[in-house]
């Protein structure tokens, strides 16, 4: 009997209200795998209901005591990694090896460091002569809604609900309805770590219904949400007038600058893995790559020559470097930019075909890697966030036009700079618009660091102190003397 995935609320994993379940798509195959629930307004009344009764008690729980509570649950995904990246491998269609490697390791990160970083936050104090003392006290806010992607589903399910369990509030999670399955087994782990019952509920569904309504409920205090910037806009819109403190990891449509004086060969091999790594459906893969004149036609040459030799096959099989996209309908949107680049003027150097891969995986959802040359860069391929194997390639005379070309999309996420020259270095990444800033590398994180875009690629920070301030509320004391 194929595996029905459950909500977690209460401390139970229990049937949707609606008693309805969807069907739940391996991409590889294009096969149904699991089932889960179709929740909607009643299965997010009952979470947030649990919540708000458990919150007193987490919030006043010593923070040594939530912190090993986490560190627990860290311990227990450690424990279970391959299982963990199987399953999202299959949910997914990524490579199980990317899954072990990134995806997996990164979510226990996640929660070991806000689980740490809870115990060690602290706070101002402001003395005013002899006259008063001031000082700032963080408090939970209450309940929290975190909405989590496809793309990097346990990662950045973590990335949102460690900060706010850490800082003492309750979290009602969705998961993306596309990857859920890791989401599921996290709620497992979470009964045998000992999380006291109601901290943290999760409700599978859609967003139109579950997610909506969990944006929509008057007690939910915080929404804490990583996707694309059109669903971005309509939680800001409910959000903003109940006066929620909002955070949104939106879309980017990401630049990687190649200067001549680059370290040539880390910077064609690094650009391959930020062009393509999880099939280029991560947020701050470099869609965009401009590469200055002198070294134009040597970096496209080389970097066509690597990119061919990728292998796009079965996610199961550890010399698979792109897997599955991760859905029918993603693929024909994919495939229909490549369409419209060719269109547009494109040249494509390589790639731009659906693949077909032979086996246990011929009714799934593959792209060949693609390289397209000869767009203007205010064209929409060059402007619209793709989310896929798909990059383009354009020259550049100077400094000053390099960055005119980076902030030419109104996104503003991540950007990537290859240059040996430090003072152009710390110029260019000072006028490039985009929330991080990687010089010689990518994808690199320290978790101290405040992460978020600018323009429509987002609105707040995560990561670090500003994550768990996101979760707590800010008073000042004034103590007179």
């Amino acid at each position: 009997m194929m595996e029905r995935i459950l909500n977690y609320i209460g401390g139970e994993l229990i049937a949707p209200e609606s008693k309805e379940y969807m069907d739940n798509y391996d991409p590889s195959t294009g096969l149904v795998y699991s089932l889960l629930p179709d929740s909607d307004e009643r299965d997010i009344r009952k979470a947030v209901a649990v919540a708000d009764k458990a919150f007193a008690a987490w919030s006043s729980l010593a923070v040594e005591k939530r912190s090993a509570i986490l560190q627990r649950i860290a311990d227990l995904i450690d424990r279970d990694l391959d299982a963990f990246a199987l399953a999202e491998s299959i949910d997914n269609g990524k490579p199980v090896s990317l899954a072990k490697s990134l995806d997996i390791p990164r979510a226990s990160a996640n929660l070991r460091f806000f689980a740490s970083g809870a115990i060690h936050f602290s706070s101002d104090a402001n003395i005013t002569g002899k006259e008063a003392i001031n000082y700032t006290l963080q408090t939970p806010l209450g309940v929290a809604g975190c909405i989590s992607p496809w793309n990097l589903p346990l990662y950045l399910f973590t990335w949102k609900i460690a900060p706010a369990l850490a800082a003492g509030c309750t979290v009602v999670a969705k998961p993306s309805e596309l990857s859920p399955m890791t989401a599921y087994l996290f709620s497992k782990l979470c009964i045998e770590a000992g999380l006291p019952k109601g901290v943290l509920n999760v409700v599978h569904g859609l967003g139109s219904k579950a997610g909506q309504a969990l944006v929509e409920h008057p007690e939910v205090k915080a929404i804490s949400f990583t996707g694309g910037t059109v669903t971005g806009k309509k939680i800001a819109s409910i959000a903003a007038p109940m006066f929620k403190k909002i955070s949104l990891e939106l879309g980017g449509k990401n630049p990687n600058i190649i200067f001549a004086d680059c370290n040539f060969d880390q910077a064609v091999a690094t650009s391959i893995q930020s062009s393509f790594s999880n099939q280029g459906e991560i947020c701050l893969c470099g869609s965009r790559i401009f590469v200055e004149r002198i070294l134009y036609d040597k970096f496209v040459s080389e970097f066509v020559k690597q990119v061919e030799k990728l292998s796009v096959g079965d996610p199961l099989e550890p010399s698979t470097n792109l897997g599955a996209l991760i859905s029918q309908s993603h693929l024909n949107k994919v495939l229909g930019y490549i369409e419209l680049a060719k269109q547009e003027g494109g040249k494509i150097l390589t790639g731009g075909t659906q693949v077909k891969v032979p086996g246990r995986c011929e009714g799934g959802y593959f792209v060949e890697p693609t390289v397209i040359a000869g767009l203007d860069h205010r064209c929409t391929t060059n402007q619209e966030e793709i989310f896929g194997p798909v990059v383009t390639v354009m020259p550049f005379e100077t400094e000053e036009e390099a960055i005119r070309l980076a902030n030419s999309t109104p996104y503003g996420l991540s950007a990537t700079l290859w240059t040996e020259n430090l003072k152009r270095a710390h110029r260019v990444s000072a006028e490039v618009k985009s929330g991080i800033i990687w010089v010689n590398c990518w994808l690199f994180r320290d978790l101290r660091t405040p992460f978020g875009g600018m323009k429509q690629s987002g609105v707040g920070r995560e990561g670090g102190w500003d994550a768990l301030k996101f979760f707590t509320d800010t008073k000042n004391i004034c103590i007179r003397l």
